[in-house]
């Protein structure tokens, strides 16, 4: 009898970055929320699921020394993820150069000498839950990212933890009928956004291998793919360390008080940090890992959580 994909064993392999890496640290950015079905955390292994060209992967990624992760791999795109791995790991990242002067950041940048920039190589992975996230709470946006997976992705190859699924493919973004969005608290723009670039994915895929200034300008002359959207994509699937996502509803606050004591402006954040080119991502990382979120007075309560659902 030939062994299914769950029952196959997996692919093991042991892999040594240039410098020390932090696994938690440089893949946390790929989570979409807490119970995100694609990516998570089980003590300290990291579990994530993709979709690669060659097929679906579930793969686990463990901490086995400062510079070197130990990664089991299920699926038919195992092989493929394989090659991806050490990239995943910020083995392309160059830290080099990045030399701040503000204390917070010269101390999080010797504190955390692990945290590098991931690069998963795979566009749409990326662009779908950043473009749920457009315009609306975070809180929201996991729930529609984690319903929409749930509902039209596929189960986890291999021993994945219960409720993990493989993202949809273009195919399947492209067939997700209007009311199904609606469902899940996706308004017709966000919705024809991403039909729209699933659409596109062949080529969108294809800027991974583009300067990632070019492919941020590319994925911007997509309708409904902004400043912001692209730069939280370049992040993750180019692994660009300067993408700075312009127009987050708390960055440019959170980077006026953790660096300046008081808040600033999206512009006033730009022209702050345009000395740390080509790293501005960089040093955001290294904020938000160091608690940069909690430098910020709390004033009034939370922002309302929109219902899409109720127009």
């Amino acid at each position: 009898m030939t062994a299914s994909v769950n029952d196959a064993a997996p692919v093991d392999t042991l892999v040594r970055v240039p410098g020390p890496v932090d696994v938690a640290q440089t893949l946390r950015p790929l989570q979409r929320g807490p119970r995100d079905p694609c990516h998570r955390r089980d003590g300290s292994a990291v579990w994530r699921v993709s979709r690669m060209e060659s097929g679906p992967v579930t793969y686990r990624v463990t901490q086995a020394g400062s510079d070197s992760v130990r990664c089991l791999a299920w699926g038919p795109g195992s092989g493929e993820l394989l090659d991806r791995l050490p990239a995943l790991l910020g083995a392309h990242d160059d830290p080099s150069g990045f030399a701040p002067v503000h204390p917070a950041l010269a101390e999080a940048h010797r504190r955390m000498p692990g945290l590098r920039i991931t690069r998963t190589g795979r566009v749409l992975e990326a662009l779908v839950p950043a473009i749920l996230e457009q315009r609306v709470h975070g809180i929201a946006a996991f729930a529609s990212w984690r319903q929409l997976v749930t509902r039209f992705g596929e189960p986890a190859p291999g021993p994945a933890p219960q409720g993990m699924r493989v993202p949809p493919s273009a195919e399947s973004w492209r067939r997700i009928p209007s009311w199904e969005f609606h469902r899940a608290n996706v308004d017709p723009g966000r919705a024809k956004t991403i039909v729209r670039c699933a659409q596109l994915a062949d080529s969108l895929e294809r800027l991974v291998d583009d300067d990632p200034a070019r492919a941020r300008r590319a994925l911007r002359s997509v309708p409904g793919v902004g400043v912001w959207t692209a730069a939280e994509v370049a992040q993750r699937a180019l692994g660009d360390a300067d993408a700075l996502s312009v127009g987050d509803y708390h960055l440019a606050t959170v980077v006026g008080w953790a660096l300046l004591g008081s808040p600033l402006d999206d512009a006033g954040m730009v022209e702050y940090l345009e000395p740390l080119r080509p790293h501005r991502y960089r040093a955001v990382r290294l904020l938000v890992e160091s608690g940069g979120y909690s430098s910020v007075p709390r004033r009034g309560p939370r922002t309302a959580v929109t219902d899409h659902r109720r127009h």
